[in-house]
């Protein structure tokens, strides 16, 4: 592995892992943290996820689907009342989990932005809580029939996170902390504030090289399409307990991936939260500053995670590895 994962590391900033039955049999860890201050990063820093935590989002809501709180198949009007006006009073969970509500997206992945842009349309800093989404989603128009088709939707799982707050009438980060990480045993991994990261998380740099970090161009704070920060370890423990049906049970894990949608531009499939790639299931995600994978074939009990701290460092990385691995 190390040839060919070293042909690839030239510039990657981040830390690679390969877990096996618990066990770590690879590693490597480049670049820094905090580059101005020359912090370099460690197997224990923590990263940001960018979409990746989705899956998260998703086994909150189904961990309550499992209290008896919400049904899958229940419409969400009734939760979600008259503040998404434009929501299809049929939108289901399952749809929202799926990708395939049909609703527009406050933030439109299809368009051509370049990295260093400002695309949120509100001041950063108000994006504090699911509720603070609510004028960006209220908008939102029908675009397409319910159900009809997969299309990626970050709206769609602010709008989980939203239904989480209602239902519990806590902050939605601390769902996620009491429902997926406590369970999963994850003490390193948490919803920062990018404007006040703590020692021991990576600051997202948006290129190779320069001093420039993503804290204008994202929430302030992760919400429920993404943004949550971890570590190589806790992800390790996370899909152990995922799959071992220590957060939700076994039979909601069989649900969960069980393939809804073919997505052949990503060479994947999708369940509910997570990609399906053959026998992996996968989180992954990218935004400025960030780039993420984490694969976990249940039946080798082989994790391998790529986290990078810069927009566009992991992907190499994760093609080096997999192909050692045999995986592509």
């Amino acid at each position: 592995m190390d040839e060919i994962v070293n042909a690839a590391a030239e510039q990657f900033s981040g830390v690679v892992a390969v877990d096996r039955g618990g066990e770590r049999v690879y590693r490597l860890v480049r670049g820094d943290a905090h580059r101005a201050h020359r912090v370099p990063n460690t197997i224990e820093t923590a990263f940001g996820l960018a979409s990746g935590s989705k899956g998260w989002t998703a086994l909150a809501v189904l961990a309550l689907v499992e209290q008896g709180k919400v049904a899958l198949d229940e419409p969400v009007r009734g939760i979600v009342g008259d503040d998404l006006p434009n929501l299809d009073s049929r939108v289901t969970l399952r749809h929202l989990l799926t990708h395939s509500a049909g609703i527009e997206d406050y933030l439109d992945e299809s368009e051509d932005w370049d990295v260093s842009d400002y695309v949120l349309p509100v001041p950063v800093h108000t994006l504090i809580s699911a509720e603070a989404f609510v004028p960006l989603l209220a908008p939102l128009a029908q675009r397409d029939e319910l159900g009809a088709r997969f299309e990626y939707s970050n709206a769609g799982y602010v709008i989980l996170a939203l239904i989480i707050e209602r239902l519990t009438g806590q902050l939605f980060h601390d769902v996620v902390a009491d429902l997926v990480l406590a369970p999963a045993g994850m003490t390193h991994s948490s919803y920062m504030r990018l404007d006040e990261l703590p020692a021991g998380a990576a600051l997202g740099y948006l290129a190779d090289e320069g001093d420039r970090v993503n804290t204008l161009h994202l929430p302030v704070r992760g919400n429920g399409d993404g943004g949550a920060f971890s570590t190589a370890g806790d992800l390790r423990s996370f899909w152990r307990a995922f799959v071992s049906g220590d957060i939700v049970s076994r039979e909601m894990v069989a649900q969960i991936v069980t393939p809804h949608w073919d997505v052949p531009e990503e060479g994947m499939q999708y369940g509910m939260g997570f990609w399906l790639a053959g026998t992996r299931i996968v989180l992954e995600g990218y935004d400025p500053g960030v780039s993420f994978r984490s694969s976990h074939d249940p039946q080798t009990d082989t994790t391998v995670t790529v986290i990078a701290n810069t927009s566009d460092g992991a992907w190499p990385m994760i093609a080096a590895v997999e192909e050692s691995l045999g995986w592509i």
